[in-house]
């Protein structure tokens, strides 16, 4: 953490984590075991004095933003949470193409706060959420925080590498420390489960990482820019903007290349910049209403109607694996906040 700084006569800090605020959104109200469970989400930005010696690039910074999400739940609901939460944590890495998971279990130190049986209770719904969702995973024995087990998902990039990202950590302090609690249905209260969930971790962190897996050459549908329009010459300039506008007014991220370098130097240039798809179009292409496609990775592919372009880019233009609905559904936060 960085040290206090002093304002007008007041510390302040510099947010180290979103937890707490999540936690005095729940103390604003008594809470009913019918409200339960709930999900607040955040994308967040917080800061942590990383040494010097280790800052590198986006992959380890001192600020950064989380998607963090705490979800507050009873003993019974547990399970089902912590599955769809791993369900919903495994969908989004598949959605990036990431095709090898695996997980750490992290269990109970030697140190610890809370009741055991909570803690059992907590390792068990970790470890057959795992086994249900058939995702490998070794066990840490003794290697949670002292204040919870967790789970740790890792993944492999297209070099082979490994990369720690999404956690899904319980927590038996915090509700202990701000007195969290719900009226059960034997009318007395109760104390809440507490899970932490960050599915990308840090979102700096995981550009850094998408960059590495794909070595800058983005599918099309999570490309910055994914059409370059190449018009031959100054002659086809309009016919160039008026197809880059129709491409734009459908959602596609769209650039013009107009400088006066040769034909062959803008195509080499833009697949340099990995760009998915070129679109060159001179007289020919003006006068027939086409366009003269060409793939980053499957070069000429000939000349094209718009409307046939429209189609393709549409068929390309999602994730790798869709999301799956339910499992979007099961964990859609009761409220998000843009920080």
């Amino acid at each position: 953490m960085y040290s206090p700084m002093d304002v007008d006569e007041e510390q302040y800090f510099i947010k180290p984590m979103n937890c707490p605020f999540h936690i005095l959104i729940y103390k604003t109200g008594i809470r009913s075991y019918r409200q339960l469970p709930l999900r607040w989400a955040e994308l967040g930005t917080v800061y942590r004095y990383e040494k010097a010696g280790v800052l590198h690039g986006l992959l380890r910074v001192r600020g950064f933003t989380q998607d963090d999400a705490h979800i507050f739940c009873t003993p019974e609901q547990v399970a089902e949470e912590i599955r769809n939460t791993l369900r919903f944590a495994m969908d989004m890495w598949k959605a990036f193409d990431f095709k090898e998971m695996s997980a750490f279990l992290s269990t109970r130190p030697h140190k610890y706060v809370g009741d055991p049986a909570r803690w059992d209770q907590a390792v068990h719904s970790l470890e057959m959420a795992l086994r249900d969702l058939r995702l490998p995973y070794e066990t840490d024995p003794g290697g949670g925080a002292f204040y919870g087990p967790k789970i740790d998902i890792h993944v492999k990039d297209a070099l082979g590498r490994d990369w720690q990202t999404s956690t899904i950590q319980f927590d038996f302090n915090l509700p202990e420390k701000f007195d969290l609690e719900y009226v059960a249905g034997d009318g007395r209260p109760h104390r809440p489960y507490l899970i932490h969930r960050a599915l990308l971790g840090s979102i700096e962190r995981f550009f850094g990482i998408l960059v590495e897996h794909y070595a800058g050459a983005f599918p099309f549908w999570l490309a910055p820019e994914q059409v370059r329009i190449v018009p031959v010459s100054e002659k086809t300039y309009e016919y160039a903007r008026v197809t880059a506008d129709r491409l734009r007014s459908r959602g596609f991220r769209v650039s013009l290349d107009t400088r006066p370098d040769t034909i062959n130097a803008r195509i080499r240039d833009a697949q340099m910049d990995k760009i998915p798809y070129m679109a060159v179009v001179g007289q020919r292409e003006a006068s027939a209403g086409t366009v003269s496609l060409r793939s980053r990775d499957e070069g000429d592919l000939g000349s094209f109607s718009l409307e046939a372009i429209l189609r393709r880019f549409m068929a390309e233009n999602h994730p790798a694996t869709h999301l799956a609905a339910d499992s979007l559904n099961r964990n859609q936060p009761i409220g998000v906040h843009h920080a």
